[in-house]
């Protein structure tokens, strides 16, 4: 490479060109000479001169193209999540490489942008989802990732277990059980699929119900598909078979809802020597609370205060808060309010000569629906009146325990004080807090599948995507940061990759500009160094 110096003469006037020319031989001296005629060069010469001599190939500016800009910043953090968590180790056992990339562009999607499998390739355009996986766009086909989403089922046990490992590298100590309904558009699989407790309130819909137990960091541990009509106590005895045999799980406490308890369940825990806390019923908390001398039941005053109780052989815990007292009032006025319109209407239109046994019957069902028929006492006087009437007593004993709920646990006082029971229950009401959240950001509901392998394998999916979202979420809790970790990453695909080209070739790749309050954020979470060169998987 040389600069040749061009004079030309026009008008009586010496104007000076520089040409840069190839050669096979610059030697360092040759590159010294140049260097020392930049001086008397235009600037812009001088620049193009230099970018030259460092290797940079130079295009004239009409040739340049940005024919993408692809969303990214998301796709980095899990991209580096994906590898730093070993799920490529987890999914070892899925065979084709192919088949664990569109695994992988599966979880990826549930967590960036929810769809469906057929749907999956037209979300992926503008993102570098495929090319993170590895893959094309032309690669993301509804036939194959079925396929390769059908696979699992065999596998399942094998990579839950290694998720096991990778999170718990001294065990589960602590085990939070809770259960969701997931509903159905359509019929569902037969068996399967049932009428049941909706906890997303549409009993119009066939649903499953999903048992997942978690660390108490709210880190997914297992993952139950269950019919849809099954009754929530009857559940917790598989689960106890799962964990031991699964993940060698022998000692923890295990905290679940009021839902799950039964005396079978508690004697089973017992048995296997494993402790548990878990919510007793209201009926309960009245008991106690009415067996209590005068003193302590005044000392139930303080909401702020915890109150540890043996009853009968069984320690309980009583705990409570003055926002619990608040919204059990508000709750049991709105009832009562609508229970008594409601008697009002059923009192203007009575009939004479109905049958009693009927009108209690009708009249027990609709304030049954409002959660008031213990407020209410109603019938038919001899003369064919009906009449109703607010039962104070009972309204009365529901506000001395206002704010108030009941904790059961076998665990010994020198191994858990009141308190930390107390913690342990709250955790479990995080969990159930985080999963809707999730469930929601991620759409395991509704569901479209009709064969069970595939609903099985579908809510499988979700829960890789769980266990990375949560696996991160425990990570930024530690720096301070408590959003939802699938907003935060759809947040940050703004950050785009932008790619420039010079006669349908690709020619550099650069970052685009990162918003300030993203800048911010990345800082806080320490991904700053993610995005400060381009991806080279990416060109």
């Amino acid at each position: 490479m040389y600069l040749q110096e061009v004079r030309t003469y026009q008008k009586g006037k010496i104007y000076r060109s520089y040409l840069v020319r190839e050669s096979y031989r610059v030697g360092k001296q040759v590159k010294t000479r140049i260097l020392a005629n930049l001086t008397r060069m235009p600037e812009e010469v001088r620049d193009a001169v230099r970018a030259i001599l460092q290797g940079k190939k130079l295009v004239p500016l009409e040739e340049w193209e940005a024919p993408d800009a692809l969303d990214y910043g998301g796709l980095a953090v899990l991209k580096q999540a994906w590898q730093r968590f070993g799920l490529d180790q987890a999914l070892g056992g899925v065979k084709s490489e192919r088949k664990r990339k569109l695994l992988k562009a599966m979880i990826y999607g549930r967590i960036l942008f929810p769809s469906s499998k057929l749907a999956l390739r037209e979300e992926a355009r503008g993102t570098l989802i495929a090319k993170a996986c590895g893959l094309e766009e032309d690669d993301l086909e509804e036939g194959d990732l079925y396929q390769a989403m059908d696979g699992l089922g065999w596998l399942w046990s094998g990579i839950e277990r290694k998720l096991y490992e990778e999170s718990q590298p001294a065990g589960a100590s602590l085990v939070l059980y809770d259960l969701s309904s997931v509903y159905f558009e359509g019929d569902g699989p037969a068996g399967l699929a049932q009428y049941g407790y909706s906890r997303d309130h549409r009993q119009d819909r066939l649903q499953v119900l999903l048992a997942v137990a978690t660390d108490s960091r709210g880190i997914p541990i297992h993952v139950e598909v269950l019919r849809g009509n099954r009754a929530d106590s009857t559940t917790l005895t598989g689960l106890l078979v799962t964990l031991r045999r699964r993940f060698g799980i022998q000692e923890a406490t295990f905290v679940f809802d009021g839902g799950m308890k039964s005396r079978w369940n508690l004697e089973i825990l017992t048995g296997l020597e494993l402790q548990y806390v878990t919510r007793a019923t209201q009926a309960k908390l009245q008991e106690i609370i009415g067996s209590l001398p005068e003193d302590r039941q005044l000392w139930l005053t303080d909401r702020t205060r915890v109150l540890e109780i043996v009853h009968q052989g069984v320690r309980y815990v009583i705990a409570g808060g003055e926002w619990r007292a608040q919204r059990d009032r508000e709750r049991r006025e709105r009832r009562i309010e609508q229970g008594e319109e409601l008697l009002r209407q059923i009192a203007r239109s009575m009939r004479k000569g109905v049958d009693p046994v009927n009108l209690g019957s009708r009249v027990g069902r609709a304030l049954q629906r409002i959660q008031a028929h213990k407020y209410f006492r109603y019938g038919v006087d001899a003369k064919g009146r009906f009449w109703w009437k607010l039962d104070l007593e009972r309204v009365k004993e529901e506000e001395a325990i206002d704010g108030w709920y009941l904790l059961e646990t076998n665990l010994p006082s020198a191994k858990a004080s009141d308190q930390q029971v107390l913690t342990h229950y709250k955790r479990l009401a995080e969990v159930e807090s985080a999963f809707c959240e999730l469930k929601s950001y991620m759409e395991i509901r509704p569901i479209y599948h009709w064969r069970p392998d595939r609903v099985r394998n579908h809510i499988r999916l979700c829960f890789l995507a769980f266990w990375i979202s949560a696996q991160l979420g425990t990570e930024w809790l530690a720096k301070g940061f408590t959003e939802e970790v699938p907003k935060v990453l759809r947040r940050l695909q703004s950050i785009r990759l932008v790619q420039l080209s010079s006669k349908g070739k690709p020619v550099i790749s650069f970052l685009s500009r990162i918003p300030t309050e993203l800048n911010a954020l990345l800082h806080k979470l320490d991904l700053l160094p993610l995005f400060a060169h381009p991806p080279k998987w990416a060109m």
